[in-house]
């Protein structure tokens, strides 16, 4: 009998290595005495992605972690039990130094761009993994700028190491029952003893708990015993997780948390009980401090949501290539090409901006150059939440493209939708971020040297259609926000988000714009800029209509 049975290939991913825009950026961006030595160790990286890591990611998403409270005997112990995959995956991250490339700075003001391509291509591959890389990166960076000498001797050596036998991971312990943003009203204590701080209070959400050590927001104790209120009474500390007996240091792990993704990662709840712990910096800066930290883990948080985007948009176009419906190829059919070409341009924007922070970071820790720092601060925020959300979106999509194949978990696609709404959480909400860009304007005067950054970079464009369009659309935002912050603070906020999106859509567009023009012979690159540009912008020049929704809303609710 003739089985006429029909098996569809399953969709797979290219090595990425094979990213053409990622290897085309860093050709033209990587100074070209480092070139050979990053791009080799790259192909090398990407061998070793296919071939072991992708396979040791699956096996810690399929076992995750355990918390075991107690010994066999009663004992409290709290041990979070984690896949031997999962351990493994922390000795390859040290060994390809994806930390200590960032410190060593042997590629000078490139080293992040080399850093940040290798978390580009090892985050899709690491079960999440990236998250306590982004902890230790933005730990590694605290201590670098505010650490006194004995922390630098022995936690900045750990969590720079790429030897696996001393490398330290970090932990951030922020997130209290009190509310994650908003840090001004932290319940947990520190009080003064001898030498150091104990610090007391219920830590609600602490990722990457198997580390050795963290960074924690506390509330200072005065000498009389009271709490001192309001973010004048919050400091920074570090600790270490176990004492010098190896013992857990006085806090005991309440839960682990089963979240909607990121699933291998492991999230506690944990009480702090007379935890020992040193002060970093003053009582009352501890915002101000961790706000260094903020800056590593979101550039992380973009980095790893641009990456995500392009394995799932690779996967969805690898299977419309070889799905056939209707007699050809899905890929052939018009409505889905457009698709697929559409979310292609928002990858390769978000891949710009992310990109270009990278080069950003690198330049400011090399040669220290004000209006780059205010530009940072400005669009660390906005790429971070840009990236997120459109990796969002594009994660419904793409998967909508695959079809009812991609809801089945065997496949491991539901994951990527799962793990895309995590990040638009992880390191800042749409609208916390979007104010904090906001207070990058009105303290840092960030604005000025962004409207440098984009004069420049338009005025040396080539005239034609992309060049016109971005230029009427600079003008239009020019004078947009001269009419936005002329009004009280309401109004700005309920602006801020499109505010945000906007110069995230026109820093991208201008960027993809001078890579078309830069690899004129590819034009593809021109034609994904067209079909960006084209796409809908934030309204920002619509005041008279905003106050009067504005006032619609608030009645609505």
């Amino acid at each position: 009998m003739i089985s006429t049975q029909f098996i569809q290939s399953s969709p797979y991913f290219d090595n990425p290595i094979e990213d053409e825009l990622l290897i085309d950026y860093l050709k033209r961006h990587i100074d070209l005495k480092y070139q050979n030595e990053v791009l080799n160790n790259l192909e090398k990286f990407s061998k070793r992605i296919v071939n072991e890591i992708e396979i040791l990611a699956t096996k810690a998403e399929n076992n995750p972690p355990k918390h075991i409270p107690f010994s066999a005997w009663g004992d409290r112990i709290d041990e979070i039990e984690v896949d031997h995959s999962w351990k493994k995956l922390e000795e390859i991250a040290c060994e390809e130094k994806l930390i200590s490339l960032g410190y060593e700075r042997n590629q000078a003001e490139d080293s992040r761009l080399f850093q940040m391509a290798k978390i580009f291509m090892f985050h899709p591959s690491s079960a999440f993994f990236s998250c306590p890389l982004a902890m230790t990166d933005g730990a590694a960076k605290l201590i670098e700028t505010y650490g006194d000498e004995s922390l630098k001797e022995k936690a900045f050596k750990n969590l720079t190491s790429d030897n696996p036998k001393n490398f330290w991971t970090s932990g951030q312990w922020m997130t209290e029952k009190t509310g994650g943003s908003d840090v001004g009203i932290s319940e947990t204590i520190a009080v003064k003893n001898e030498d150091h701080y104990v610090l007391h209070g219920i830590k609600w959400f602490t990722s990457a708990t198997t580390s050795q050590m963290a960074m924690t927001l506390a509330r200072v104790v005065d000498k009389n015993g009271k709490k001192i209120d309001g973010p004048k009474g919050l400091a920074l500390f570090y600790l270490e997780l176990k004492d010098e007996n190896n013992k857990l240091n006085n806090l005991e792990i309440l839960r682990l948390k089963d979240k909607l993704g990121t699933k291998a990662l492991p999230t506690a709840e944990i009480r702090l009980y007379g935890t020992k712990a040193k002060m970093i910096g003053a009582t009352g800066e501890g915002i101000k401090k961790i706000s260094s930290l903020f800056n590593i883990t979101r550039i992380y948080n973009s980095c790893c949501a641009t990456a995500s985007y392009y394995r799932l948009q690779n996967l969805a176009t690898n299977y419309a290539k070889n799905r056939i419906a209707f007699n050809k190829s899905i890929i052939s059919h018009p409505l889905h090409y457009k698709k697929l070409t559409e979310l292609k341009a928002k990858y390769q924007s978000c891949f710009h901006l992310t990109f270009f922070l990278s080069k950003l970071l690198g330049s400011s820790e090399i040669n220290k150059n004000d209006n780059n720092e205010k530009i940072l601060r400005l669009l660390t925020p906005i790429a971070k939440l840009y990236t997120a959300k459109l990796n969002l979106n594009a994660a419904s999509e793409l998967i909508e493209s695959i079809g009812g194949a991609a809801t089945i978990e065997d496949t491991r696609i539901p994951k990527w939708l799962r793990d895309a709404q995590i990040l638009t959480i992880w390191e800042g909400t749409t609208n916390i971020l979007s104010l904090d860009a906001i207070r990058a304007i009105h303290k840092d005067n960030a604005l000025p040297p962004f409207l440098d950054l984009i004069d420049s970079l338009l005025i040396k464009q080539k005239e034609g259609y992309e060049k016109s369009i971005l230029e009427l659309k600079v003008k239009e935002f020019k004078n947009s926000v001269n009419e936005i912050f002329k009004e009280n603070n309401e109004f700005i906020q309920y602006k801020a988000d499109d505010l945000c999106f906007t110069i995230a859509k026109l820093i991208s567009a201008l960027l993809m714009l001078d890579h078309a023009n830069f690899y004129h012979k590819k034009g593809h690159y021109l034609t994904l800029t067209k079909i960006f540009i084209q796409q809908p912008w934030p309204l920002l020049n619509d005041s008279t209509e905003t106050k009067e929704l504005m006032k619609l809303s608030n009645t609505l609710i």
